[in-house]
């Protein structure tokens, strides 16, 4: 990583944000190893959650193309957490081919456990912050988003 950018601060705060993942990631891995769950576990639960949130379908294809799972590996995920009573599969709706997937209410229940005490420290910690001062945070957590997911696209393009 260059060690100037051209952006004044931008290598700490480029390193506070790796530090950031690192960390989130460390709860992640914690909060599923004591739930006896893998964090592609974990992360299907996110992507079925977010879909869910904006009424859209979830398929076994969207957890394969979102967590960039092969077919056998996103079929052993979803057997694992239907097993686990995270999950079931539905066919709803006039194509009773697709198989649609919801989480259920044990998915609710335990994932508010486990993340309940992120949750409450994260709460704390953005209490000490103004609302104005939230707003910048936000804008600015999503343009790393947008530019993570940019960075992505393009590193899985270059052979």
């Amino acid at each position: 990583m260059p060690e100037h950018s051209g952006l004044p601060g931008a290598p700490p705060l480029v390193r506070l944000l790796q530090e950031f993942t690192l960390e989130a990631n460390r709860y992640v891995d914690a909060a599923g190893g004591r739930n006896d769950m893998h964090r592609t576990d974990l992360n299907a639960l996110a992507v079925i959650m977010r879909h869910s949130a904006a009424d859209q379908v979830v398929t076994p294809g969207t957890l394969r193309k979102e967590l960039n799972l092969s077919s056998p590996a996103t079929t052993a995920l979803i057997d694992r957490l239907c097993g686990s009573g995270h999950l079931v599969r539905e066919r709803q709706g006039q194509d009773r081919r697709q198989v649609q997937l919801r989480m259920t209410d044990k998915a609710y229940r335990d994932g508010s456990a486990m993340f309940l005490p992120l949750a409450r420290q994260m709460g704390s910690a953005m209490a000490e912050f103004s609302a104005e001062e939230l707003v910048t945070v936000t804008r600015f957590l999503n343009s790393m988003i947008n530019a993570t997911v940019r960075a992505g696209r393009e590193a899985s393009e270059k052979e």
